[in-house]
């Protein structure tokens, strides 16, 4: 099975930038970020879907707001891409908590550890 904690978590090389003097608050926005460009594209996406759709008068509004998945398969499908939606969310929280375990070194304590040999 695929991790996507992990495949979010990926980044750049070196400390990331803070904006605010607060980690927590810096915390908060990123996330809330994430969620906003999100649910924009989704949004978008399924406005243009809803709409050809109806124009087209192969589903109703109210036949897409009172839908139920049928099958485990597509139970399952919601259930995997949540998972993943989750993971780009809450990306920073986990990069922070893999920095705490793995802190990236400075050249000044590269230097000190190459002195030490």
């Amino acid at each position: 099975m695929i991790d996507h904690i992990k495949l979010a978590s990926s980044k750049s090389k070196g400390k990331r930038p803070y904006f605010h003097d607060d980690p927590a608050v810096e915390r908060v926005l990123n996330i809330t970020m994430a969620i906003a460009g999100e649910l924009a594209v989704m949004r978008e996406r399924m406005d243009s879907i809803e709409r050809l759709l109806e124009k087209k008068g192969l589903v109703s509004q109210k036949e897409i707001d009172t839908y139920v998945p049928e099958t485990k398969e597509e139970e399952t499908q919601r259930q995997e891409w949540h998972s993943e939606y989750i993971s780009r969310v809450l990306r920073i929280v986990q990069q922070e908590m893999e920095e705490l375990e793995n802190p990236d070194k400075s050249i000044a304590d590269i230097a000190n550890d190459i002195d030490k040999m």
